[in-house]
């Protein structure tokens, strides 16, 4: 393997803190590297300093003679003119126009773009041009699944190296050979993609906690040491006195976040009635039609994902389920219990003008209240955040400041519109175990894959022309389908082609929390299909409810049988 970029000592002071310290990194042909940190931990920066567009403090990068380096910015720019002119003619680019769903957008102006098309274009320009390193700063950001799964191709088949940050941990797991987390100006490789970089964090965690429990004891020898009688202290050398009062003084190092993030809120509970959609329909003004003759029921506890290529409609089903827009023909209900929040893809309609103190308080609300600064400590806004304007917000913190909005209103009914989005993965694992302890009911779309399988039961996917249906099997069937591991029969029913047992090298630590996932899951969709049946008066509906209930009941099961497996 060539190398291509090499990084010695490299350094970087923040305005508060060390971006980077002493980091090494060699960059050779074929090499996948992830990166990953909490926001704000210099990520981006790092992929800069690589790219040649910042200068560190210190340190040397060297570049192998004639290598390329391109780089995709999380908000992409492209020249002016028309996408075929930012692209060029052949069929490589036809094809991958075709693949990101923009061909038919070819000849639009690069200016008119929405940020997902210009991102799906970005993309499609790097990878036909002639780099031999690509940089991408989450380019799964605004990407539907299809999408999604062409990069994913993309990546395994360049040719030179590929360094990128990333939230979606399914891709990071399927295409990254080593990992870089960034924490707190220190950084750790690690061989391997996400799922070997849990297990590497989980060992340097009780390595710390075994060495923090050994300088405690130790202090209390050394303190024990200096108690003794003046006497006894006076013949004592200096040095070690000096060394034990260091011992004593020392600290683990403080957590990068302080406290976790308390999602806990009091839900009012639900009724059996949610939400029923009956012949909807709806169309903008320019009379294209985006849903048709949608017949939908949502119960108590239902977690429902939603997927589907851009422009098919997913955020227009979930104002019109939220009713936030009226339908053009057939009607929406709600249950008389239902109190929704609506978290938006956009980030929100608050004013950016106002404080995050200004905004949780509300027009009726004292900015600063005790209640107030306590809720924002448990969503991480401390220190001079409650008083620092909205606009002056990272990405992250903007979508962090949004959740809290969102769950502030006590909803028991949540609308989630692509969640994950400029959320780092310690944020979005804290915000899956919160959604898999709460009682409410979830309707969600999002791109990343790994929540939808830790957060959803059921999966629904919008069509270009305007439908709604099932996916059996929910998220991870519909990955399996579309990486040809699950076969259509022909009864139309999905058909296991490959066994369900773990693959070689997973941990049994890691199968163990999928099982217990997996039996969550399915108490939840047991749950929910009892509430209805008991709630139904239809004999044709309890006979469906019934079947649907045992087959459930089966599967979990046979969900505990593979628990107990792992935990003899």
């Amino acid at each position: 393997m060539a190398i291509l970029l090499d990084l010695q000592k490299v350094a970087l002071q923040g305005t508060d803190r060390a971006l980077l310290e002493d980091f090494f990194l060699t960059i050779s042909s074929g090499d996948r590297i992830g990166v990953v940190g909490i926001n704000g931990v210099g990520k981006s920066t790092l992929l800069r300093i690589i790219a040649g567009d910042l200068k560190p403090d210190s340190g040397d990068i060297r570049r192998g003679r004639g290598v390329q380096v391109g780089m995709l910015d999380q908000i992409p720019h492209l020249p002016d003119g028309s996408v075929r002119e930012a692209l060029g003619t052949g069929w490589q680019v036809d094809a991958a126009l075709d693949r990101l769903g923009m061909l038919s957008s070819a000849e639009t102006d690069t200016a008119h773009l929405s940020g997902g098309q210009l991102k799906r274009v970005a993309l499609a320009r790097l990878f036909a041009e002639p780099n031999d390193v690509l940089i991408l700063d989450e380019p799964t950001n605004h990407l539907d699944l299809g999408a999604i799964q062409w990069l994913e191709q993309q990546i395994i088949n360049f040719r030179g190296a590929v360094v990128l940050v990333s939230h979606d941990r399914f891709l990071l797991d399927q295409v990254t050979t080593r990992m870089v987390e960034i924490d707190r100006g220190k950084t750790f490789i690690h061989a391997g993609g996400y799922s070997r970089l849990l297990e590497a964090q989980a060992e340097r965690e009780e390595q710390a906690a075994s060495a923090e429990q050994t300088r405690r004891n130790l202090a209390r020898t050394e303190l024990a040491w200096l108690r003794r009688g003046v006497k006894a202290r006076s013949t004592k050398p200096q040095a070690r006195i000096d060394a034990a009062q260091r011992l004593i003084a020392q600290r683990p190092q403080a957590a990068a976040r302080e406290g976790s993030l308390d999602l806990s809120i009091d839900t009012p509970r639900l009724g059996t009635m949610v939400i029923r959609t009956h012949n909807v329909a709806f169309s903008y003004d320019n009379g294209r039609p985006i849903l048709n003759d949608v017949n939908f029921e949502i119960g108590p506890g239902d977690r429902v994902g939603v997927v589907g290529p851009n422009g098919a409609g997913k955020s227009t089903f979930l104002h019109l389920l939220a009713q936030t827009i009226e339908p053009s023909k057939g009607t929406v209900k709600r249950g008389p219990t239902v109190v929704t929040s609506y978290f938006e893809q956009s980030g929100g309609d608050f004013d950016l003008d106002l404080t995050v103190q200004e905004l949780v308080a509300g027009p009726q609300g004292v900015p600063g209240s005790v209640a107030d600064v306590a809720l924002m400590k448990r969503f991480w806004f401390t220190g001079a955040l409650p008083s620092t304007r909205a606009r002056e917000l990272s990405g992250g913190e903007r979508r962090r400041l949004q959740l809290l909005l969102a769950l502030a209103q006590r909803p028991n009914v949540l609308f989630l519109d692509e969640p994950t989005n400029d959320l780092d993965l310690e944020t979005i694992r804290l915000i899956e175990t919160f959604l898999s302890q709460w009682s409410g009911t979830l309707i969600v779309v999002s791109h990343d894959r790994t929540f939808l399988s830790r957060t959803t039961d059921r999966l629904l996917e919008v069509h270009e022309d305007g439908t709604i249906a099932d996916i059996p099997g929910g998220i991870d069937a519909w990955i399996a389908r579309a990486t040809g591991a699950i076969t259509e029969s022909a009864t139309g029913e999905p058909a296991t082609a490959l066994s369900t047992a773990a693959p070689l090298g997973v941990s049994r630590g890691r199968r163990l929390r999928d099982a217990e996932k997996e039996m969550s899951r399915l108490n939840r969709r047991r749950d929910s299909i009892t509430a209805k049946l008991l709630a139904s008066h239809d004999h044709e509906e309890q006979s469906r409810l019934g079947t649907e209930l045992d087959s459930v009941q089966s599967s979990l099961n046979a969900a505990e049988d593979d628990w107990l497996k792992f935990v003899e």
